[in-house]
């Protein structure tokens, strides 16, 4: 019984609600209504983006609850979360899989290889960074970038 007395006592802790995002919303972003969908792309990274990635959405910092839902399939997606350089072998699967997407659709680059290629410049296999082959909206900095930075672009695009 000690520790329902407990709880009756203390109530819910919780943090308090970060506060809104401030950039400017992008224009396509708008048109979604505050909630996407959100498919994962891994044009040829070193696999520290996808570890953050995993993080933002897991309980810790809830990207759900913002209105941003991962996805399987392009075809169910609004978004488009593209990490590392684009290698010369992913990059007509990254521009089919943008195509795949709905109208409108939006693409972040997450990471420093996904913005400007990052330690990967000028390798043999690297066909460039992801502003190169598919159109960026958003870019989410870093090396790899926090868990917050990736849920603060997700808000930016959610409004939330």
């Amino acid at each position: 019984m000690g520790l329902l007395r407990k709880i009756r006592t203390i109530g819910r802790v919780a943090e308090a609600a970060p506060p809104r995002p401030q950039g400017d919303m992008p224009e396509r972003a708008r048109q979604l209504g505050g909630s996407v969908q959100v498919r994962c792309v891994d044009a040829g990274s070193c696999n520290g983006c996808e570890i953050e990635i995993a993080a933002a959405f897991n309980p810790v910092y809830d990207a759900e609850r913002y209105g941003a839902r991962l996805v399987a399939s392009p075809r169910h997606a609004d978004v488009a979360l593209v990490t590392g350089p684009v290698t010369r072998n992913m990059a007509e699967p990254l521009r089919r899989t943008v195509a795949a997407m709905g109208e409108p659709r939006l693409v972040v680059a997450v990471g420093d290889c996904a913005v400007d290629c990052g330690e990967f410049v000028g390798g043999y296999g690297v066909e460039g960074a992801v502003g190169e082959v598919v159109p960026v909206d958003l870019a989410v900095p870093g090396c790899p970038p926090e868990p917050a930075a990736i849920v603060a672009a997700l808000r930016t695009v959610t409004g939330r």
